[in-house]
């Protein structure tokens, strides 16, 4: 009914409308009741889309998390406070305005100055139940034992994808870190298929994480801030070129809130960091995030 109301409204006004146009008897009162339908028009259509706006913000907001990682709200002059507490984002999912998870905290010093993936997931499994520890972790993870070399101008070393790369334990040799994919296998043998790799996915996924009360690990950078092109080199390795910074880093994300991702760090510099900012530089490492199902 409503549907069909706005499509007669919109047809009267633009008939009135071009009538005002052509004929010069009755022009102004003509013109009045072009503005007039339009006025129902335009009414009769936010009332329609009030009504069934559970069929379309759903696929708005799909799109939208497609496309775009960072919820920039600011850019629609709409405070994070008020997309945090009105907006829903993914059928029953809905941000909360605050998540705290109290996971525990283990630190890569002094015996692991490159290995804050596996320190993390320590705190990843440890908050899961599991009685595990970084040293055992470190030794089980998988490596990728490529030898460091320069040539003609181009670094040859490992590939994170395939194993930790280079020396964990000891900063005055070569050494990198390791990507999701070990991390995820390594995980496996603990956790099995409560083990979810959510590498490539939106951040909304990290989000619905630990809104379930699971805590997720993610590679990262050290500054928690998008990297200027030039924080970053290609290394040849076995399996072909490997983009990487040496500002890498690996975290525990715990919580957030409207203003701030809350992670336990490693490295103990810091505890949370700027939303948007922490997106950036997320999305930059190639959305790598790895989590396990609580029961």
């Amino acid at each position: 009914m409503i549907i069909s109301l706005f499509f007669f409204t919109l047809f009267m006004s633009i008939i009135l409308g071009i009538l005002a146009y052509k004929v010069k008897l009755f022009q102004k009162q003509l013109k009045l009741y072009s503005y007039l339908f339009t006025l129902c028009a335009a009414t009769l259509f936010l009332f329609f889309s009030y009504q069934h706006k559970q069929m379309w913000l759903p696929k708005i907001q799909s799109v939208l998390m497609g496309n775009q990682e960072i919820p920039t709200v600011s850019a629609m002059g709409v405070s994070n406070n008020d997309f945090f507490k009105d907006t829903p984002l993914i059928n029953d999912f809905i941000i909360q305005s605050t998540v705290q998870l109290q996971a525990p905290k283990v630190l890569q010093y002094p015996e692991l100055p490159r290995g804050c993936e596996v320190t993390s997931l320590t705190m990843l499994l440890q908050y899961s139940g599991f009685k595990v520890d970084k040293m055992t972790l470190a030794n089980q993870i998988a490596k990728d034992n490529t030898p460091y070399k320069k040539k003609n101008g181009k670094e040859y070393f490992g590939n994170p994808n395939d194993g930790f790369v280079g020396n964990m334990y000891d900063l005055t040799e070569p050494g990198y870190g390791v990507y999701h994919k070990p991390i995820a296998q390594l995980a496996e043998k603990y956790a099995g298929d409560k083990v979810k790799d959510l590498t490539g996915e939106s951040f909304y996924e990290v989000l619905k994480s630990l809104n379930n009360g699971q805590p997720v690990l993610v590679i990262i950078n050290a500054k928690y801030k998008k990297l200027p092109e030039s924080a970053f080199k290609t290394w040849q390795t076995p399996n072909g070129p490997v983009k990487i910074t040496m500002n890498e880093h690996a975290v525990l994300i715990t919580g957030y809130d409207e203003n701030y991702i809350y992670f336990n760090d490693p490295l103990n510099k810091t505890k949370k960091a700027p939303f948007d900012d922490f997106i950036d530089a997320w999305v930059q490492m190639g959305k790598q995030a790895i989590t396990i199902e609580q029961s």
